[in-house]
Parts: C-alpha cells; structure tokens; sequence
C-alpha cells in the first residue's frame, strides 16, 4: 500500500489521512506544531522537539540525536553520527545517507532524491499510530539535519 507524502510551499503537509499542521505565521516559522491530533512540544526557544503527544523524547548530551521515544530506547553507527533503530524498528539508509526504510516501510524521494515523496507498506493494513509516529519523527530529524548542513554550508 502506498502513502502520499504531500507538501505546500515546501512544508510536509500531511502523511496519508494525518495532517502535519504549522503555526500562523508559517512564513516566518516552518515548525510543525501537530502531527493529526498530536500536537508536538519544543524545547522552550528550541526547535529541539520534546514530545509528540504525551510520548516524551529524550536526547543524548550535546547532541541532537534521540536517546529515548517514549518506552522505546533509540540505537546510533558507531561513532554517533546517525540514528540507527527506534525501538524495534530499524533505519536503512542509502549511500547518500537518507534514510530509505523505517522498519517494514520503504522510503521513496522524487526524481531529484531530496525529498521523501511516498512511502509503501507491505499489505493493505491502514498505517498504525505507532508507524505513523516513527515515520513522523525520522522524516523531521532528516528534514532538521539537512536544514542544519545547508545552513552551515553558505
């Protein structure tokens, strides 16, 4: 089954039936401030993202990578530069360092490979919450992580 990753003026905007919602004045501030139902917490004057409902994120010291989702604990590579595994759901990523499956999930980017653009999931099951969250979460980190290279790189 395939789930459509729509996006507005470069924001996600939704993954499948779930809306990722953004402030007012989203011109200015391009932090989604809920997935469906969900609404996401920040780190107070942060984009670093606490919580995603009443499921808490805790990070690693002085990285920006996640030590705990929830009742999950999160596994990095070797030297800490990439996440790895949420839980019991492993990341592949490709040669480029995308991430390209999240568990039972695959992971397809548009012609230009930057951007994520539909996801296929083995069968016809609806996308559980609990995939729906994950996914959520790696598509945002990947989204801050190359946010923060371009960033750098100008």
């Amino acid at each position: 089954m395939d789930i459509e990753l729509t996006y507005d003026k470069g924001l996600l905007r939704s993954i499948g039936g779930a809306a990722v919602t953004y402030g007012r004045r989203e011109w200015t501030d391009s932090t989604p401030r809920a997935l469906g139902s969900w609404p996401l917490e920040y780190q107070r004057f942060s984009s670093t993202l606490r919580a995603v409902g009443d499921v808490e994120i805790t990070y690693r010291r002085r990285s920006s990578l996640p030590r705990t989702v929830g009742r999950w604990n999160c596994e990095t590579s070797r030297f800490g530069g990439r996440l790895e595994r949420i839980g019991p759901y492993e990341l592949i990523h490709d040669g480029g360092g995308r991430v390209c499956a999240v568990g039972p999930l695959e992971i397809l980017y548009d012609r230009g490979g930057s951007q994520p653009v539909r996801v296929r999931q083995p069968g016809d099951e609806p996308l559980s919450d609990e995939l729906l969250l994950v996914l959520f979460l790696v598509l945002f980190w990947q989204q801050q992580a190359w946010d923060a290279y371009y960033q750098a790189s100008r």
